[in-house]
């Protein structure tokens, strides 16, 4: 038995309810994926809040399961919240009940998952492994003078992840590869333009529409698409134009992030020369800046995992076991807001 990114096939998309918030995508697998009821996930406060300044929330991620029959080499694994420049976290309470093997924190470029190890759990066993932790986002201020900023010359061998294709972000599709070479012909010369013309395209011709998980080329051609789908075609033409770019996932939401560097920039050893800008592809426009409350779980789109036999679009929950009987455990992930 296992979840992998094949439960994010199908979601519906609300809208949040004040303008502050970005269009908020939730899967119709939220309750697998957060651990409750999707409106919950992304409902207001009541309150409105100032996103302006820094906001903190407490946040419980975990697994339980409980078993109808005796398993052996059970593993369970979720991904957990980690310190961004946006973002700090910390732990705040570890809970362990019942014959797990060993806990363990896994870190993957771009993610953090927690692996959960039970070597034997017997029928009517259980286990819970909770983590609670608080997490503080500061706001991204876009920056006021962009003339110097520019396309990285030479490539970073930690960028080449956000280059080429990735599941679902088919650029080198011929349809996005045709409007990528009409869009070069007219470009801005400034970098920062430039991107900026990229993101207005994908959101003139691509209208916001709830539906199942789209290629980028899809949304292209259809014209319709969420936060997903919107997401993944900038993301593929900022990849044709030489620009590194990535998903940001929060919890019932994604938006892009794209790479540039200061002309004379030169990277210290170790570290990028350049800095990573968000903007939102679906919902409130937002262009190098980022006013959001919902933490990052995740960037990239592209994560290797060692479950998985393929690369995949986003580091999901997962679990397998070797189960003697016909019945399977309950598996019950969960993540929600405390």
């Amino acid at each position: 038995m296992k979840r992998t990114e094949k439960s994010m096939q199908r979601r519906s998309c609300l809208r949040a309810l004040t303008g502050a918030f970005a269009l908020g995508c939730v899967s119709a697998t939220e309750s697998f994926l957060f651990g409750q009821d999707a409106e919950e996930a992304v409902a207001p406060p009541a309150a409105p809040m100032d996103l302006t300044k820094p906001q903190a929330t407490r946040w419980q991620v975990g697994v339980n399961i409980d078993t109808p029959v005796t398993f052996t080499s059970g593993i369970a694994t979720f991904p957990v919240f980690m310190d961004w420049p946006e973002q700090t976290v910390a732990v705040t309470n570890r809970l362990v009940e019942g014959r797990v093997g060993n806990v363990a924190v896994r870190d993957l470029p771009g993610a953090k998952q927690v692996v959960c190890t039970i070597p034997r759990l017997t029928s009517g066993g259980s286990v819970r492994v909770e983590f609670e932790m608080e997490v503080v986002r500061q706001p991204i201020v876009a920056p006021e003078d962009t003339s110097d900023l520019v396309i990285p010359a030479r490539m970073p061998r930690e960028m080449r992840a956000y280059m080429g294709n990735s599941p679902m972000i088919d650029a080198s599709h011929p349809s996005i590869r045709n409007l990528s070479r009409e869009l070069a012909n007219d470009a801005p010369e400034n970098a920062w333009e430039k991107v900026r013309h990229l993101y207005d395209v994908v959101r003139e011709k691509v209208r916001y529409q709830e539906g199942p998980i789209r290629e980028a080329s899809d949304a292209l051609k259809t014209g319709v698409g969420d936060c997903e789908d919107m997401t993944s075609l900038f993301v593929a033409l900022c990849r044709n134009a030489g620009i590194p770019a990535r998903m940001v996932w929060i919890p019932g939401h994604c938006y892009p992030e794209f790479y540039l560097e200061p002309r004379e920039a030169t990277a210290a050893r170790g570290e990028l020369a350049g800095q990573w800008y968000p903007c939102q592809a679906a919902g409130t426009e937002q262009f190098g800046g980022m006013l959001e409350s919902r933490p990052v779980l995740q960037k990239g789109d592209r994560f290797r995992v060692p479950e998985q036999r393929t690369p995949v679009r986003y580091v999901a929950e997962f679990f397998r076991c070797d189960r003697q009987g016909s019945k399977a455990p309950r598996v019950e992930f969960v993540r929600k807001p405390v």
